[in-house]
């Protein structure tokens, strides 16, 4: 054995740094544009994850104590039981001794034991990546594109000129904000339409449609409030019946205000072919230039096979970051 792996407690305030350094090393080489977290941030999110399903974290050292590699596996609970989803950073310094690969069989130790029969892997899109996924069974099955949208540079010309064509497209629909969390008598209605992202491609991955309800929704609300972000969302709400057809949600750091994450954006089958897509992402655009002044960069993932949603983020101006690797193999 060439490290001793221990699993990190959200609790332990010098580990969560010392994971952040070690990823920050690794990402300086792989993708330096990458947007990692913060100390505090990284412990928030091994106590409360995305929705309150939290993955775990393993730092792997070696025997003078130095922080080598880190783990991290993600065992899902709402849904997709059978799956285990990993991901491996080994510091710039001690790459090619095979920390790489005991993470790797760690991690399908910990699979198996939680009695999942498949094992997925995040890697960017780097050839020595490629090989090590490859050397260990694995197979490329889907590729994800970070994007990023420069707020201080964004041509709002532009955005209210597609804000404007979406509105008139959309004539049958209105606008709602939601910060913070849903009003109740709205829950049921978005557990519905927070689902819609289900059409988004899996491509090949071996996935099965995430599950959603109440309770996962307001666990989410939770989660992100837990790691000092506000939530924000755009509605669009059928003005006849009053069905909610589309949404975006964004949500914005705190503790570094000047960044934020696009969520999830998804319209109601029953209700594409109005531009709603468009309205929502634009008019969320909107919002943040009056409620969040500091807000530079906006950072969203999509499957590259995703054209739809890529071509509207393209008209906003968004730029790729890097490109990611799914991999997958049974266990």
């Amino acid at each position: 054995m060439l490290v001793d792996t221990k699993r990190l407690s959200p609790d332990n305030e010098v580990g969560c740094a010392d994971a952040v350094a070690l990823m920050t090393a690794a990402e300086k080489v792989d993708c330096p544009e990458s947007v990692l977290p913060t100390p505090r941030g990284y412990a928030a999110h091994l106590k409360y994850g995305w929705d309150g399903n939290p993955g775990q974290a393993y730092l792997a050292r070696d025997d003078d104590g130095v922080l080598v590699g880190q783990l991290t596996v993600h065992l899902p609970t709402y849904d997709n039981t059978h799956l285990a989803w990993c991901g491996v950073d080994v510091h710039p310094d001690h790459r090619g001794r095979g920390i790489g690969g005991e993470l790797i069989a760690y991690a399908e130790e910990l699979a198996r034991g939680a009695g999942r029969t498949s094992m997925g892997l995040s890697q960017w899109d780097l050839p020595k990546a490629d090989a090590f996924a490859r050397r260990y069974g694995f197979e490329r099955k889907a590729i994800e594109v970070n994007r990023r949208q420069d707020i201080a540079g964004l041509d709002w010309t532009t955005v209210q000129k597609l804000y404007d064509e979406a509105v008139r497209a959309s004539s049958g629909y209105e606008l709602v904000r939601v910060t913070g969390r849903l009003p109740e008598e709205m829950l049921e209605d978005m557990v519905a339409l927070t689902a819609s992202i289900n059409d988004a491609p899996k491509d090949d991955l071996d996935v099965e449609d995430d599950e959603f309800s109440p309770e996962r929704l307001r666990a989410y609300e939770e989660a992100q409030l837990a790691h000092e972000r506000t939530v924000y969302r755009v509605i669009a709400r059928e003005r006849a019946t009053g069905a909610l057809a589309g949404h975006s949600t964004v949500t914005v750091e705190r503790e570094r205000p000047h960044i934020g994450e696009q969520h999830d954006t998804a319209v109601d089958r029953a209700h594409r072919g109005h531009r709603l897509g468009a309205l929502v992402k634009t008019g969320m655009l909107l919002w943040m230039r009056e409620a969040e002044p500091a807000l530079a960069q906006l950072d969203t993932w999509n499957a590259e096979s995703n054209n739809h949603m890529i071509a509207i983020n393209e008209q906003l101006g968004y730029r790729i970051v890097a490109r990611a690797m799914a991999y997958q193999k049974s266990l």
